[in-house]
């Protein structure tokens, strides 16, 4: 996958999942298997390929990163829209 595709893919064009078994084929943790899992296994296979240097697979983190802050910023509103539904009451 070029990086091209993968900065596509990250910023929305076409949105797009990995399947149980890619995610299991590329030996992603549980924790990590989640909606920016597609942008992961390339980051990883870079990761390894290129020893791990942190300035060698700069594109691909990036498109992770920002998928992972698109999530988080997804499941604020989210949360902000249950509060406010309870009318303003906290759940703990």
């Amino acid at each position: 996958m070029a990086i091209v595709d993968t900065i596509k893919e990250a910023v929305g064009t076409e949105p797009r999942q990995a399947t149980r078994e890619e995610m299991s084929a590329a030996r992603l943790p549980l924790a990590y298997r989640d909606s920016c899992a597609h942008l992961l296994i390339p980051l990883n296979k870079c990761r390894r390929k290129e020893w791990y240097l942190p300035w060698k697979c700069e594109d691909e983190r990036h498109g992770y990163e920002k998928c992972q802050f698109n999530e988080y910023t997804k499941r604020v509103v989210k949360q902000n829209e249950l509060r406010e539904a309870k009318g303003g009451a906290r759940s703990n």
